[in-house]
Formats: C-alpha cells, structure tokens, sequence
C-alpha cells in the first residue's frame, strides 16, 4: 500500500522534496512507531540551522553568476591569463573552474555553468569531446576543496567543527 502512494505521489508531477515528505508521513502515520507531532518536532528541528543557509545561497550566487554573464568573464580572464601556454584551453578549463568554484562552491555549478562556455570552445579549437568533457569533469571536482565550499559548511554543521577552520584548512591544498 505504500508503494502505490508513493507511486500516486511521483506520478502527479510533485517535486521530489513533498512527494518523500509526504510517503514518510503516511507510512508514520500507519507505523504507528511514534506519535506524529515528535516527528514533525524532529524534522523542522532537523532543518532549523544556520549554516544550512548557505546551501541555498551558494546555489542562488551560482545561478546569479550564470544569468548575468560572469562565467564568461571568467572565462576570458583564464584564457587572458594562460591561453598563451601550449594545450591553452586545457589550463584555462582549470584556471576558470578554480575561480568559479572560489565563488559559486559547489562542483556541480561550476559544472554546469562555466562547463557548457568551456566544452564549447575545446570543440571549437579542436579538442576531442571526450577530452574537453574529462577536463570539465575533473576540473569542476575542484570546487568542494577551495574555500567557501558548501560541503565544507554541510560537513562542519554535521561533525561540530568550525567551519573557519575548516575554511583555512582548504586553502592550502
């Protein structure tokens, strides 16, 4: 019976949030494992945070970024910097994939915003598809360990570490 609500849930179009939210509540409410308000206590408890703000804040800096145009600046400040260097593109895929990931802080926005610019101009200049999306994929992994970082945020949150620390720690690297 579960799984036709769930199913009935996914089917309607509903986002993917409400529809587990909504499959967990009816299966508690079946369960009858605990009373349903220490539940609903447990999770607005869960999501009450601080630093879970950042998470949709970096993601709004992200899509910010994309609409306005500064992933090609960004891209062309890279290729500015070190296009000149033989296998340019490649160091400039790395170079615009540090920059973006220094302000967006997550791989998959670096990813899918500066990726798209980059990918198309490796095509353009000769590149392999194979090669300019492995440089893409691997230049935006960099992300998660320059600072400000969403995972670093996530990550401090979870284990009760500054998140500063955890900040000045990823510069190094």
């Amino acid at each position: 019976m579960l799984k036709i609500l769930f199913l009935i849930l996914m089917s309607g179009g509903i986002p993917v949030a409400i529809a587990m939210a909504g499959a967990s509540l009816i299966y508690l409410l079946f369960a009858e494992s605990s009373p349903p308000f220490v539940v609903i206590h447990r999770m607005v408890s869960g999501i009450d945070s601080f630093p879970l703000l950042a998470v949709p804040f970096f993601i709004l800096a992200g899509n910010l970024m994309n609409n306005a145009g500064i992933t090609n600046r960004i891209y062309n400040y890279a290729l500015a910097l070190v296009g000149w260097l033989k296998g340019g593109l490649g160091h400039v895929n790395v170079v615009g994939s540090v920059v973006f990931a220094g302000m967006s802080g997550t791989a998959i926005a670096d990813a899918a915003g500066l990726g798209t610019v980059e990918i198309k101009a490796m095509r353009d200049h000769g590149y392999s598809k194979e090669f300019a999306v492995g440089v893409t994929a691997a230049s935006a992994t960099l992300g998660p360990i320059i600072p400000p970082s969403l995972p670093f945020v996530i990550y401090g949150m979870m284990a009760n570490v500054s998140v500063g620390a955890l900040f000045l720690a990823g510069i190094l690297p």
